[in-house]
């Protein structure tokens, strides 16, 4: 089973799919042709899962950066002999501004030996619907052509391989100067089969590639705020998780790696969620992505189209708009350190939310001066879930963690149905329903109300996880950043101080909430959120507590990798980045919570020298 860190991967992107690339230079996750396709290769999730690497022979380090701060990867290995640069990326095409489009499916490698001689060891080994298949490989003119299952792979090689057993392998050696190039390009059974690359060709497309994503980067990239790196790498990986047909953006671009090792806490995140869409809006305008924010919005408002009124909204959607995400167990894979089972589709997909709704309202009032440009369908559409708010607050559902046990009345969930009218209220002459607003006002007075009255506990002295519970629950740090009550408020602040007591881990990182309560119906213990730390840290910052936002922050971008990824979970005992990687969720809590505090900074600042003045 693979034993790597989760934290030893890379990411490379073409923005229709994702791979996974070790320290080492092994390629151990690949979906192709879009990122929740069957996997290439999936070593992460069990030595069965097939994997492709290019590493040095010998090798006693390796060091790795993104080359002009965009998604190509350059790993270094030192051995005793000389020095190896790995260059990985897949191919995005010449334009900046439309990364990705008409992708060729194409991953490229080159390895250059820039110092005394290496021994340089290639092992391609494809298994194709994730482990299920040992394709046959055969020599092909420039090539290995792989068969097996509904696609079709060429690696493109300059030199003779020994095939044996559905793997092929090489060793090149190498002085100083030479330089080897690689691609694996995946066509469908009903594709012409395409010509394996030559060796200028593919060194004009990793070169090409390289150019758009630095030009992408330094077109888009204009925060300036502290942790500018962070920032930028995270608006980069954004970009990396967006599907650049449709605009929809995976939460993960991998399945199954666990909340605990051994445990059943594994999820496929390969989908949209709405969820996603009002936290995406505001980190993407900090990250210098608005056209991506404008394109996941519409593809958000295009997908959801289907909406029933006496049903709930659905929560998450396959990246093409697909709305069935049945789940199945994949008995062939061991999982992530025995982490079973390894799952592919999603459960929760047919689940009641009842937060989207202010989800996806919010996103709307985010980009409302660009709603007077669409067509009048979508404000109707609109303002029809702002109806449904009103009429299904009351309902239990499984809250924003997708819990497997029974519904509740969560107060995230009724927040959020106040959000929906609130940003509905407020753009009600765009949508063209004033009509509806008086409805729409007694509604969110009501909700507040009982939010008020049975979200907050004096024992606990805090807005707890749902309604005259005892328990604590980090959604409610939203309260105040949706604009529910000031950070200012003593029920904030005593919501956060009570957050801090009993939700922190032993490493000052914030748990989403205490698993054995038993509320979420699943067994087992999970990592602690890196989006909830940012939030504390965020909600720190509008409170105007700059210090304690700073600590909150520094404790949770010290478990970043060395190329600047961040997944899901920490787990509390060994510090491990735990679960899907990278989390889109946690690198746009990074973005928006270092937002909020450059702001609270700025504001500190002014108005001293205000005083000052």
């Amino acid at each position: 089973m693979s034993n790597l860190p989760i934290s030893d991967y890379a990411l490379l992107s073409d923005r229709h799919s994702a791979a996974l690339v070790s320290r080492a230079g092994s390629m151990d996750w690949l979906c192709f042709p879009r990122f929740d396709s069957p996997s290439v290769f999936a070593r992460i999730l069990g030595d069965g899962g097939g994997h492709w690497y290019v590493r040095a022979r010998g090798s006693l380090s390796s060091d790795r950066s993104y080359v002009q701060a965009g998604m190509v990867l350059q790993t270094t290995f030192h051995t005793e002999m000389g020095v190896a640069v790995l260059t990985d990326g897949m191919e995005v095409g010449a334009d900046p501004h439309r990364l990705g489009e008409g992708a060729p499916h194409t991953v490229l490698r080159r390895i250059a030996c820039t110092s005394g001689q290496v021994s340089i060891e290639v092992c391609f080994c494809p298994r194709p619907e994730y482990g299920l298949i040992t394709p046959l490989l055969s020599h092909s003119d420039g090539g290995v052509l792989v068969t097996g299952g509904s696609g079709r792979l060429v690696l493109s090689v300059p030199g003779p391989m020994s095939i044996s057993h559905g793997e092929a392998t090489a060793v090149f050696d190498m002085v100083a100067g030479d330089s080897v190039y690689l691609a694996l390009q995946h066509s469908t059974l009903s594709m012409p089969l395409p010509h394996p690359y030559d060796q200028d060709q593919i060194k004009v497309a990793l070169q090409t590639t390289t150019r758009a994503w630095g030009r992408w980067s330094e077109i888009h990239q204009g925060y300036n705020g502290p942790w500018r790196d962070l920032v930028h790498r995270s608006g980069c990986v954004l970009e990396a998780l967006s599907y650049q047909p449709t605009g929809a953006i995976v939460a993960a671009p991998t399945t199954s790696l666990p909340e605990q090792v051994g445990g059943e806490r594994n999820w496929d995140y390969r989908f949209s969620w709405v969820r996603d869409a009002s936290f995406t809006m505001h980190a993407m305008w900090v990250a210098g992505c608005p056209r991506e924010a404008h394109e996941f919005f519409r593809f958000m408002t295009a997908a959801a189209a289907h909406h029933h009124p006496e049903r709930p909204l659905q929560i998450m959607f396959g990246i093409g708009g697909e709305h069935d995400l049945s789940e199945r167990v994949l008995p062939q894979l061991q999982g992530w350190r025995g982490s079973r089972p390894v799952r592919v589709g999603n459960g929760a997909w047919d689940q009641p939310q009842l937060d989207v709704y202010g989800e996806i309202l919010d996103a709307a009032f985010r980009l409302r001066r660009q709603l007077r440009d669409v067509d009048q369908s979508v404000c109707g559409f609109l303002a029809d879930l702002a109806d449904a708010a009103a009429h299904q607050w009351r309902e239990k559902d499984n809250g924003i963690w997708e819990i497997r046990g029974e519904p509740q009345h969560f107060l995230y969930s009724k927040l959020m149905c106040w959000v929906a009218l609130d940003r509905a209220i407020r753009m009600a002459d765009l949508l063209h329903a004033a009509d509806r607003v008086s409805g729409w006002k007694l509604a969110a007075h009501e909700i507040r109300e009982v939010i008020l009255e049975h979200g907050w506990n004096d024992e606990i002295g805090a807005f707890t996880q749902h309604f005259d519970s005892p328990d604590l629950d980090a959604a409610a740090l939203m309260l105040p950043i949706v604009g529910f009550l000031p950070a200012s408020d003593p029920r904030i602040l005593s919501t956060l101080d009570a957050i801090e007591e009993h939700l922190l881990d032993s490493r000052g990182l914030v748990l989403r909430y205490r698993p054995e309560t038993g509320i979420d119906g699943l067994i087992g213990e999970e990592g602690s959120f890196l989006l909830c730390t940012f939030w504390l840290a965020q909600v720190s910052a509008l409170a105007g507590q700059t210090e304690r936002a700073r600590e909150v922050f520094e404790r949770a971008v010290s478990y970043i990798n060395d190329v600047g990824l961040l997944s899901e979970e920490i787990d509390s005992e060994s510090g491990e980045q735990l679960g899907n990687f990278p989390q889109a969720f946690s690198h746009i809590g990074l973005v928006n919570a270092a937002w909020a505090i450059h702001q609270a900074e700025r504001r500190i600042k002014n108005g001293r020298l205000a005083l000052g003045s």
